[in-house]
């Protein structure tokens, strides 16, 4: 299935049924009342956000969505039947914007979160809403309104909590193979991830966080070049990034710090706040690490980058010092969500009496 995280499409709410205008016909009754109904309203357009969704493909055929027209009123005080309404199923972290204005309308944050996109329009009134004591027999009637139509952009930014992020080939998908039961596509040729792959990583019943490996980036990502710039967007709502460095790469020319050194250039380049996030740094392939050099290795390459924070040495293809990776990833990501939880206030009367009364 093809990955798609940007598409646009035309929404079309149902227009309102018109009101009717009548008057009962009863034999051996000379007059008699209105009884003309109003019309239905239209259908809505409907948007909910589908957890079990990661893509968009669903709306790169069709584009033009229409809402059921609401039925016309008619006589013996019959009221119109509203239109169904139209409801579209999208990913979670699905933006949505005017087409128009580039305005951004919604964000769809939280499973089964139903927003409207377009409003169906109102039943017109029959003449039957319009009789009073000095207006017996009323001939008045009103069109139904129209529905609102819409050209909308959507976009998707995949929720993870972390982010995989390095060259291409520096072992991304086999970490998140190896801590999760994602199976992404693995080879050693360049650009093997083609769309965002997310893994739910357990760590403890009941004790989880989701991962997303996406493209590789190269220099000049920021711009264009490669496949990863399509997708730096997908990292921008992670709350830590996992910066993965191949410290044993088939050509002996590349250099691993100058290749790190790239891709932070190309993050701040593309988004100012995306470079600001939390970085830790993950030196993958240390098993094709002689273990008397990877010391040495280790602190040669921080040391150029003048990297001050969490360092961390795997190997995804053996696993080891993964659980320990996964570990501290968790307690980090535990720790900021309590931080950012908003305290309740007390009341005081409640509040336990420290004489123990």
């Amino acid at each position: 299935m093809k990955f798609v995280d940007e598409t646009s499409i035309e929404v079309a709410a149902g227009d309102g049924g018109n009101g009717c205008a009548s008057f009962r016909h009863e034999k051996y009754k000379e007059f008699s009342g209105p009884d003309g109904g109003d019309g239905g309203r239209g259908g809505h357009v409907l948007a909910v956000a589908d957890a079990s969704l990661n893509t968009l493909v669903d709306f790169r055929y069709t584009r033009r969505f229409e809402a059921q027209r609401g039925e016309h009123g008619k006589g013996s005080d019959m009221f119109g039947v509203k239109g169904d309404d139209i409801v579209l199923k999208m990913p979670v972290g699905t933006i949505i914007s005017d087409a128009e204005t580039g305005d951004v309308l919604h964000e769809l944050l939280t499973p089964g979160e139903q927003i409207t996109l377009a409003k169906g329009g109102d039943g017109g009134f029959g003449n039957m809403h319009y009789k009073s004591s000095t207006n017996r027999a009323p001939r008045q009637k009103t069109p139904g309104w129209p529905g609102e139509r819409r050209e909308l952009k959507l976009e998707l930014k995949v929720l993870a909590d972390v982010g995989l992020l390095g060259m291409p080939n520096a072992g991304k998908s086999t970490l998140i193979s190896a801590v999760s039961n994602a199976r992404p596509k693995i080879a050693d040729y360049p650009f093997t991830t083609l769309y965002p792959n997310l893994g739910v990583v357990r760590v403890a019943p009941e004790k989880s966080f989701v991962v997303a490996d996406v493209p590789g980036l190269i220099e000049g990502a920021s711009e264009g070049a490669g496949l990863g710039h399509q997708f730096l967007r997908h990292l921008q709502r992670t709350r830590l990034l996992l910066h993965m460095l191949d410290v044993a790469p088939f050509d002996e020319g590349v250099d691993p710090v100058t290749q790190a050194r790239a891709i932070v250039a190309e993050l701040k380049k593309f988004d100012a706040k995306l470079h600001e996030k939390p970085r830790w740094l993950v030196l993958n392939k240390l098993d094709m690490v002689p273990a008397e050099q990877r010391e040495a290795l280790v602190k040669d390459i921080v040391k150029r980058l003048r990297y001050k924070g969490p360092v961390f040495e795997i190997s995804a293809l053996t696993r080891e010092g993964c659980e320990r990776l996964v570990q501290s990833v968790y307690e980090y990501l535990a720790k900021e969500f309590q931080s950012h939880q908003t305290p309740v206030d007390v009341d005081p009367r409640f509040v336990d009496d420290p004489r123990g009364l």
